[in-house]
């Protein structure tokens, strides 16, 4: 299916700027059965965007991350083209004030993400990509280049709320990094590997809307991701995919071989 990238981008950036900015720092907010936190910004970004998306594209769906589990599924069995969608990535962070969360949309076809846009409305700042084309910041090509670094020297996003509590406690204790950073959205964390701002990566379960969109950007920029069972990232499917990725091949075979990921 032929998106114009550009279009997509603008379409995003248009519906975060007016929807999503003039609450930031003044919403409400709730909290879900799974203790997550929702407010006004991601119900009305996902109403707001969805109504723009089905002007350019009538025939696509919206999976969203405020729909119910059972939504979510029958609209992934159905193998049709979808939007995946998280208004907010970064929803505590936006609550609290603190200026670091993403608007995450993905064009899934056939099972595989050809489109994404992550955008970053604070910097104003838009990731994309598009399968086979590669990634772009704004409308500037993102390639990422070999940083030359050991593993012992590399800034890393780390999550470590759903890691292998004895994973956990190793990194903590031996540190095989030069520092560690959690900054509260997958999306935009993965979008800074991509980027440059950080050297590797790690994430013990990631849900579809989470990373969709940005483990494309990552593999079109030129950096490497795979499961902590050594799979690709990406699949079809409401289960939660871990992640272990960098932004050089170098860096990728040193943090694999730390995390015992196999081949």
């Amino acid at each position: 299916m032929n998106i114009d990238r550009r279009q997509l981008q603008q379409i995003v950036k248009d519906v975060a700027d007016t929807t999503i900015m003039p609450l930031f720092n003044n919403v409400s907010r709730r909290y879900k059965k799974d203790g997550s936190i929702v407010t006004q910004a991601d119900n009305a970004m996902q109403h707001a965007l969805s109504e723009r998306l089905a002007e350019i594209c009538p025939d696509i769906a919206l999976l969203g991350e405020e729909m119910t589990p059972a939504e979510q599924q029958a609209m992934l069995d159905t193998g049709q083209p979808l939007w995946c969608l998280d208004p907010i990535d970064g929803t505590s962070n936006f609550a609290a004030g603190l200026p670091f969360f993403c608007v995450s949309l993905a064009l899934i076809e056939q099972g595989r993400v050809i489109t994404a846009v992550v955008y970053d409305p604070v910097r104003d700042e838009s990731f994309s990509a598009c399968l086979g084309q590669g990634a772009w910041l704004n409308d500037a090509p993102l390639l990422v280049e070999n940083v030359g670094l050991t593993l012992k020297r590399t800034i890393a996003f780390i999550d470590f709320k759903r890691l292998p509590e004895a994973l956990s406690t190793q990194l903590v204790k031996e540190r095989p990094y030069g520092s560690q950073r959690n900054e509260g959205s997958i999306a935009l964390e993965l979008c800074w590997l991509a980027a440059g701002r950080g050297h590797v990566y790690l994430h013990g379960g990631q849900n579809i809307w989470d990373y969709a969109a940005a483990d494309l950007i990552v593999s079109e920029a030129g950096a490497y991701a795979c499961t902590l069972n050594g799979e690709i990232v990406f699949k079809n499917t409401l289960e939660q995919r871990s992640s272990c990725a960098a932004i050089d091949k170098d860096l990728y075979d040193q943090w694999r071989s730390y995390l015992k990921v196999p081949s």
